[in-house]
Parts: structure tokens; C-alpha cells; sequence
């Protein structure tokens, strides 16, 4: 197996073990990861931890397996998916996080890293070039210039820059990677699912707009609202129930 699943009482872990290719994936390993995401949502997990084995996250797409454009449209769906989830998802990165891994990384919510980890999006090495959602998202979470110099001068950022720059969201190891979603999991779901699309939702698109609002006011209404507000009137922690 080179996607390994672990569940805890309300996060899973998964994990990418392709470590003869620093976590490289093929097609066959996106879908297994893909999987993996779907079961954690099905089975109730309140948050989700990335990560790679072996000192690396994902140094990308096997390029020894990949032949066309058609590897591209999968991983766009995988990444939306992965992005969209209505649950708080945490990336757990060291060693090699470039092309690929940079694009799931992306698409968690929040990121942990670790000292060793590198960061790069080298398409203009290769002659190759990443999609819109890829771009957009580099520049929202690292800053235009700083997109730019990934994507127009192959450069290799480290640990620090991610940290000096607001792409990671904490440093450390997987145990500080899960203790945070450990944290995010106990947190009220309407409130993270709905934040979530509000978040993605822009202005000009009024059917994300509507989603947001939906999600707004079915938090308002929600048992959660009210379990919250007797929980900070009896000086307790509250117990979320989604609902």
C-alpha cells in the first residue's frame, strides 16, 4: 500500500509512502489518496492530517509515469475535492514539497512545517505548467511576488521563508500537525464547514455567495449555537455535535 489511513477518535492521519520517489505520485497512488479523503468525510473524521513517509511530504508527480494532460484533469478533481472538504485539513510537511506536493499543500487548510521542509514549484524547468486553481491559490497563500518567483525562476524556498512569508501556519513536527487538528476537531463543524465555502466563495459568483449564506444561517440556527452558548454560561468546554 502506498497511502496508509490512520483514524484516531476524531482526526485521521494519511499518509503517502511512495518512498523509493521522495513520495512522488502516479496516477494509481492520486486515486488511493483520493479514497482515502472520501473515507475519512464518510466515516465522521472531525479533521485531517497530510503528510509523506520517510522525511519527505510529496516531491511531486512521477514523471517517469506520465505521459499526457490527462493525469492534470484527475489531479485537479482531486484537489478541489480535497480543498472543499467540509472538515479542517492540516498539512504536515518536511523534506520535499515541490510541484505536486506544493499543490496538495495548497489545498489543506492550514500547514505545519517542519525544518527540513523545501518548497518549489519547478514547471519551468521542465516545460510544463499548472493549472489556474494552482496559481490562484500560490498567490493568495505565499503572496503574488512571491508565487511568481516560484513559478518564473524555479526557486527553492525553505522552512523559514514559508514561515517568513505566512505559507506555514505553524512550525513543527506530525505530533504538532495532529495536536492542532486535534484542536480543530473539537471546534463547532457547522461554523468550519461554513467558514470554509465562505472563504472560496467569490463576490462575482453569486451561487458561492448563496452556499455561504445558507451555511450562515443554518449555523444561527443550529443546536451547536445553543449548546455553545450554555457551555460558555456554565464556564464548560462545549460538546459539538454537528447539528
Amino acid at each position: 500500500m502506498t497511502i496508509h489511513l490512520e483514524r484516531g477518535e476524531q482526526i485521521a492521519t494519511i499518509t503517502i509512502d511512495r518512498t523509493h520517489r521522495r513520495n512522488a505520485l502516479d496516477l494509481a497512488t492520486l486515486e488511493d489518496l483520493h479514497q482515502a479523503v472520501v473515507r475519512c468525510v464518510a466515516d465522521g473524521a472531525r479533521a485531517i492530517v497530510l503528510t509523506g513517509a520517510d522525511g519527505h511530504f510529496c516531491a511531486g508527480a512521477d514523471l517517469t509515469e506520465l505521459e499526457d494532460v490527462s493525469f492534470t484533469t484527475r489531479l485537479a478533481q482531486v484537489l478541489a475535492h480535497l480543498a472543499a472538504v467540509p472538515v479542517t485539513t492540516v498539512a504536515a510537511i518536511d523534506g520535499s514539497c515541490m510541484g505536486l506536493g506544493m499543490q496538495l499543500a495548497l489545498a489543506c487548510d492550514v500547514r505545519v512545517v517542519g525544518a527540513s521542509a523545501r518548497f518549489a514549484v519547478p514547471v519551468a524547468r521542465l516545460g510544463l505548467m499548472v493549472d489556474h486553481w494552482t496559481l490562484t491559490r500560490l498567490a493568495r497563500l505565499w503572496g503574488e511576488g512571491n508565487a511568481r518567483h516560484l513559478v518564473l525562476t524555479g526557486a527553492v524556498l525553505d522552512a523559514e521563508d514559508a514561515w517568513r512569508l505566512g505559507f506555514a501556519s505553524q512550525q513543527g513536527s506530525l505530533a504538532a500537525a495532529q495536536a492542532l487538528a486535534g484542536r480543530a476537531a473539537a471546534l463547532a463543524p457547522l461554523t468550519q464547514a461554513g467558514s470554509k465555502l465562505g472563504f472560496d466563495a467569490e463576490p462575482h459568483d453569486p451561487e458561492a455567495v448563496g452556499r455561504y449564506e445558507a451555511a450562515f444561517a443554518r449555523a444561527w440556527a443550529s443546536d451547536d449555537l445553543a449548546e455553545g452558548r450554555r457551555a460558555f454560561t456554565e464556564r464548560r468546554e462545549p460538546s459539538f455535535r454537528g447539528k
